[in-house]
C-alpha cells in the first residue's frame, strides 16, 4: 500500500515507522515547512496535521480521489463540510478521535456503563478526566469529548464544559503534564462509594498502528465511516 502521510510530527513519524515494518510504502510527505514526494501515487492518506491544517490537507488528498485516515482532532466545526466533500469527490473518508484498539473499547464499556447509571442519576454524580502531555495543542483531547457525549446521550446533561462550577453540565478536567501520551478516567461518585473506569496509554504506538489499521481497510471503499466499522466491535 502506498500512503500519504499529511503532518510530520511525532505521530506523523511513528506512523511512517509502522508502514514500512508492515511494508507499506510512504510515497508522501507534508508538513507546514516539508514537502516530500508524489501525492499522486498514494493509494490513501492519513491525516495527523495540526487542526488549522486538517481541513485544507485532508480536501488536498480527496480532490486526487484519495481516501483519508484522519485523527486529527480540534477541526470538528468542519466536519460536516468535509465529508459532503468527501462524497461528492466520490472517494472514502475515516475520522476516529482515537484509533487505539483499546480505547475504542473503552469507548464502548463508557457506554454501556453510562446507560446503566442513568436510572441512578440522582444518586451519582460524574466527571470526566484526561491527562495528556504537555505539547498537545487541543484541550480536551477528542477522546475525552467522545467519551462525554456518549454520557451526554444517556443522561440529563446537555452539554460538557471545563468550568467544574457549571452545575448543569458534564465536567471534563484536562491536565497537561510531561510526555503523557494519554489517559482518561470516568467517574460516577455518590456519598457512599464511588465507579471508575480508566484507559491508560503506554505509549502511542497503538495511535499509529491502529490508523494504519484503519488505512488498510479503508483502500478501495468509498463513503463516511468510523473505527467501529473496522473493528466491527459491535
Amino acid at each position: 500500500m502506498k500512503i500519504a502521510i499529511l503532518g510530520y510530527g511525532r505521530m506523523g513519524k511513528t506512523i511512517e515507522r509502522y508502514s514500512k515494518e508492515r511494508n507499506h510504502e510512504v510515497v508522501f510527505i507534508l508538513d507546514k515547512n516539508q514537502e516530500k514526494g508524489d501525492l499522486s501515487l498514494a493509494e490513501v492518506a492519513i491525516n495527523f496535521s495540526v487542526p488549522e491544517a486538517a481541513v485544507s490537507n485532508i480536501k488536498l488528498a480527496m480532490k486526487k480521489k484519495i481516501p483519508v485516515v484522519s485523527g486529527t482532532t480540534g477541526w470538528l466545526d468542519n466536519y460536516t463540510e468535509v465529508t459532503s466533500f468527501c462524497k461528492n469527490q466520490k472517494t472514502a473518508f475515516l475520522y476516529a478521535s482515537n484509533f487505539s484498539v483499546g480505547v475504542n473499547i473503552f469507548f464502548k464499556i463508557n457506554r454501556f456503563i453510562a446507560q446503566l447509571m442513568y436510572p441512578q442519576k440522582k444518586n451519582y454524580k460524574v466527571d470526566v478526566k484526561e491527562i495528556h502531555h504537555e505539547h498537545k495543542l487541543d484541550s480536551p483531547s477528542g477522546t475525552a469529548i467522545t467519551l462525554a457525549e456518549e454520557i451526554i446521550n444517556n443522561s440529563d446533561y446537555k452539554k460538557w464544559t471545563l468550568n467544574k462550577d457549571e452545575e448543569k453540565k458534564l465536567f471534563i478536567e484536562t491536565v497537561r503534564e510531561g510526555d503523557v501520551p494519554g489517559t482518561h478516567i470516568i467517574k460516577y461518585c455518590s456519598n457512599i462509594d464511588e465507579i471508575s473506569i480508566k484507559h491508560k496509554a503506554y505509549k502511542r504506538d497503538g495511535f499509529a498502528l491502529g490508523a494504519i489499521i484503519a488505512a488498510e481497510w479503508l483502500v478501495g471503499k468509498q463513503g463516511v465511516y468510523n473505527m467501529d466499522d473496522v473493528l466491527k466491535i459491535d
